[in-house]
């Protein structure tokens, strides 16, 4: 059955209309391309078409975007020569959409032809934007909720239909430069405003608004395919377009470090494109495509950030249950967390009940809320209407007997095991049997906390990453008692509230923070060694962490990291591995500089809260060395630090899915988004050449970069990661 479909009506206007089969949103695909350019040959063809209509059978979508599997299919069937079939795929889609473009036009005289336009009943992204740029005029449907624009930059790619350079040509390098390069996403009317689309009409004039204008016999010819066409802003040998140019490459590299390819790229085409005809500027925008697509970074970023994540968005680990929606969800604690939850939860059409000891609490907790809606309204992002509707969902009280009809208990309270405790049975006291009870943590043991439980199977740590509203990544983790019906509970929730899920087993530091710890603590050893403090930050930035371990523990605060360095080596004793760190953090802690909280940290700050630079002061306790390590050897330091312990965790089998720990690594801590993250970070480099660094670092800094037996083995059968678990598979 064919995704396109084509009608034409008595005034002689053609309808393709575009309706991916058993999709909510149409996706692109190799067929599709295929039955698109026939359809549209076949009207161009017939004499008793004026015109052509391209549009969607989704109501409130045009399309998502491209299938990204095709383009791992280009590459895999092209055998030998893997960019020679990817050049050739991009180069095959070029011609579907500037045969749209060029309508029949006589090649020579720019004449006859027949006007296409495309009509858009609401999103549209990627190739679902790329076609209609073909097309001559664009018409949108008048829907808020519509996103308009050409996001591929976000996933490690760039728009490689014609989008980078059709986007270039229409508005300039630097109009165009927001939705190229930051992947930026418009509604409707702000997509007219930037001279994106053409026209915004109402919902049920969408057709007939197209209809009148084919029907007009308007003019067709693009500018970029007349005599004398400029540039919009310049071309690169223009005095203003130069200076565009330079500007956008400082930005770009700037915002990048350097280490995502796709930004340098899509940016080399725009420029290399702006100095030759249109279609050699093609041909060029495939060849950068193309290089794209063949560095590995692009292939773990597609994989990890779009395939895995939304694999497990859609439950690829949930367990065989019922369906377990959440109807009303009882958080306990009214603080930042919890009042980030309930936010979130309101949001996705959920009852909440906010518990706190005191009602004044509570209610600070619900004015969250507000104080977010707020925002979106001078945003005009919701309405007051909306508003009300959000925060009329939130109940808060001091009353537990208000949770009886909970069928979701989060809390998140204060973290000690008391507290915990205390308040688990205050809770299950007044909820139903059935009732799931989940544990807003961070490193306390899921399993010590299920003991206060009546039913440990119905008891699970959610971990919500802070600020809940923001961070995307949720981590659910089973104790060893927890049954399905929790996890798929615990599952359907984060799906309700559109976030993403992973699922871990129980241990210290569950996953995140089991590899983010020891990131801050390399980051603090080399500051006792001697490391120079912005050569520890710089070369974090520089290999694609978002902030240096410096910065992270000021930011996340560092009494927090004396607490858990405390707690730590009560449980560990003489096994505990980070005196070191130790010294330099419980010496910042003394001398009241616990982080951005206090305005005092590795960093000083101005009276705003605005980081100046790094405090001077920690080079007089600790003087920076004569002789500085290289760049790469503090990368490394950093890197392995991490990477190590995702693959301990998936030896101990607190990960049993690679998937997850990669999209974990990413969205929990920002972990070097450019490498798909830790487990395809190692199959880029190799599990041999990991292993021997491994081998030296451990040589030369500690037992800390003991390589983990499950890597050694890797290394000796030269395997991949995802070769050998990319399913799910366990390491055991």
């Amino acid at each position: 059955m064919t995704d396109f479909t084509l009608k034409t009506d008595a005034d002689g206007v053609a309808i393709i209309t575009w309706d991916t089969v058993g999709k909510s949103m149409n996706v692109m695909n190799q067929q599709g391309f295929t039955d698109l350019d026939a359809l549209v040959g076949h009207a161009l063809a017939d004499d008793a078409v004026k015109g052509i209509i391209i549009t969607s059978g989704k109501p409130d979508s045009f399309a998502g975007g491209m299938d990204l599997n095709i383009i791992a299919r280009m590459k895999d069937s092209a055998g030998d020569d893997p960019a020679r079939g990817l050049f050739d795929g991009v180069m095959a889609m070029h011609g579907v959409l500037r045969r749209i473009e060029r309508a029949g036009m006589d090649p020579k005289t720019n004449k006859g032809g027949k006007p296409i336009a495309a009509a858009l009943p609401g999103t549209a992204l990627g190739i679902g934007l790329e076609i209609p740029l073909a097309c001559h005029r664009i018409f949108a449907a008048d829907n808020p909720k519509a996103k308009i624009g050409l996001p591929e930059i976000m996933v490690g790619i760039f728009p490689g239909a014609g989008g980078t350079t059709r986007l270039a040509r229409k508005l300039g390098a630097m109009g165009a430069s927001p939705l190229l390069l930051e992947g930026k996403l418009n509604d409707p009317q702000a997509a007219k405003r930037a001279g994106v689309i053409d026209e915004v009409v109402p919902a049920e004039d969408l057709i007939s608004a197209a209809k009148a204008w084919v029907l007009s016999n308007p003019a067709i010819v693009k500018p970029w395919d007349e005599k004398g066409y400029k540039m919009p802003g310049g071309a690169p040998y223009h005095p203003a377009g130069f200076m565009t140019f330079v500007g956008a490459s400082a930005m770009v590299n700037g915002k990048t470090m350097g280490v995502y390819p796709a930004a340098k790229a899509l940016l080399s085409a725009v420029y290399e494109g702006a100095l030759v005809p249109f279609d050699t500027a093609l041909k060029i925008e495939a060849r950068w495509f193309t290089n794209v697509l063949m560095n590995p970074s692009s292939s773990a970023m597609i994989r990890s950030l779009f395939i895995n994540k939304e694999a497990l968005e859609k439950g690829a680990n949930r367990p065989q249950a019922p369906d377990q929606k959440v109807r009303q969800v009882g958080v306990i604690g009214a603080g930042m967390m919890g009042a980030g939850i309930a936010l979130v939860s309101a949001l996705a059409g959920i009852k909440v009940v906010l518990i706190d000891a005191k009602q004044d609490a509570a209610e600070k907790g619900k004015s969250y809320t507000a104080a977010y809606m707020d925002k979106g309204i001078a945003r005009k992002k919701a309405t007051e209407d909306k508003k009300a509707a959000v925060l009329g969902l939130i109940h808060a009280t001091t009353d537990y007997a208000a949770l009886k009809d909970c069928d979701l208990i989060v809390e998140a309270v204060f973290e000690d095991v008391g507290v915990k405790a205390e308040v688990t049975k205050k809770v299950q006291a007044v909820t139903g049997a059935g009732c799931i009870f989940a544990t807003n943590t961070s490193t306390l043991p899921i399993t010590e906390l299920a003991k206060a439980s009546n039913d440990p199977t119905n008891f699970i740590g959610i971990h919500f990453f802070s600020p809940v509203d923001k961070m995307m990544l949720v981590e659910i983790i089973k104790g060893e008692a927890t049954g399905d019906v929790a996890v798929a509970k615990a599952l359907d929730f984060v799906r309700q509230i559109r976030k993403t899920p992973i699922v871990v087993n129980d241990a210290r530091f569950f996953y995140a923070n089991r590899c983010i710890i020891p990131y801050i603590n390399e980051g603090i050893r080399m500051v006792r060694e001697g490391v120079e403090p912005a050569l520890i930050e710089n070369a974090a930035k520089l290999v694609g962490m978002p902030l240096g371990p410096l910065q992270l523990v000021d930011e996340t605060s560092i009494d927090l990291g004396v607490k858990i360095a405390k707690a730590t080596r009560a449980a560990m004793g003489d096994a505990y591995p980070d005196g070191v760190v130790d010294e330099v953090l419980f010496w910042m802690a003394d001398q009241t500089r616990l982080g951005r909280k206090s305005n005092a940290g590795f960093y000083a700050y101005d009276d705003k809260g605005k980081r100046t630079g790094l405090w001077d002061g920690l080079a007089v306790q600790y003087p920076v060395a004569d002789q500085q390590p290289d760049l790469v050897t503090v990368q490394h330091r950093l890197l392995f630090a991490q990477v190590l312990e995702a693959v301990r965790a998936l030896e101990d089998g607190v990960l049993t899915d690679i998937r997850e720990g990669d999209v974990g690594a990413i969205l929990g801590w920002g972990f070097a988004p450019w490498s798909g993250g830790p487990f395809s970070w190692l199959d880029i480099i190799g599990a041999p050449y990991a292993a021997e660094r491994c081998d030296q670092l451990t040589a030369q800094f500690g037992d800390r970069f003991t390589t983990p037996d499950l890597l050694r083995d890797m290394a000796a059968k030269g395997h991949e990661f995802y070769k050998r678990f990319g399913t799910g598979a366990k390491a055991a």
